[in-house]
């Protein structure tokens, strides 16, 4: 499926209608909040960033997991004056299973006291077959950034998710701009029959920044070029 230069993989038996897809939609609520449901997945250790793993390609040291990833988004988007409210408490650890139960409970407690519309699970992409798999582009004559992936869940896998659709717009258009900007910045969206807790918000998503292959300092450039995408749609 295509949206403009957005591509998307439909892994539901949703048809989508150009309806569907076109981003019209409004972020009156700029609050931001950024959380992990698997805080302890990190990436391919470099010079800069050595690190004692406690599993494969995870670490409970939130200096050197998704958790740092998600710190630096949080402050590249404070430079465009935005409120953003960074949770690094670990959902995955010591248990991994009920990872998105407690991160659920961890973004409503939040909710209730600083209400956000765009709430971002960051994650980095899941060990594949292969774990040297590093996504990446380059950006201008050299800065090498790891790419980026929208998973949206549905509800197509029967559990209650009224607002999936406006989900996905939020997606098409944050990605639709870094196409404009920062061609090949995104990998197509995910589009799943999983909920993934995005029942929780008006704009929900997660984001998977790079993968095993990749290294923090092409996660961090990421970053950089990502909050330039989502201030130009969200100002």
């Amino acid at each position: 499926m295509e949206y403009g230069k957005v591509k998307i993989k439909n892994q539901t038996s949703y048809e989508l209608t150009q309806e569907m897809m076109t981003p019209n939609i409004t972020i009156e609520n700029k609050n931001i909040l950024l959380f992990h449901t698997h805080s302890c997945e990190s990436y391919t250790p470099s010079e800069k960033y050595q690190y004692n793993q406690t599993g494969t390609f995870r670490t409970t040291d939130l200096n050197f997991s998704v958790a740092r990833v998600g710190t630096e988004l949080e402050k590249q988007l404070r430079q465009y004056n935005y409120n953003v409210i960074h949770n690094l408490d670990y959902h995955d650890y010591p248990s991994y299973n009920g990872s998105y139960t407690r991160s659920l409970e961890t973004v409503e407690k939040i909710l209730e006291q600083n209400p956000s519309d765009v709430i971002i699970d960051i994650h980095r992409d899941a060990v594949g077959s292969r774990s040297d798999y590093a996504p990446t582009v380059k950006i201008g004559d050299s800065d090498e950034a790891a790419q980026i992936m929208f998973v949206i869940g549905t509800n197509g896998g029967g559990l209650w998710h009224p607002n999936w659709n406006q989900n996905l717009k939020f997606a098409i258009k944050i990605q639709e701009k870094a196409e404009e900007m920062y061609p090949g910045l995104f990998k197509p969206i995910m589009l799943t029959n999983s909920r993934y807790n995005q029942h929780a918000g008006k704009f929900a998503s997660i984001m998977e920044i790079g993968a095993t292959g990749n290294t923090l300092e092409q996660c961090l450039n990421s970053m950089k070029y990502l909050a330039k995408v989502m201030n130009e749609v969200i100002q």
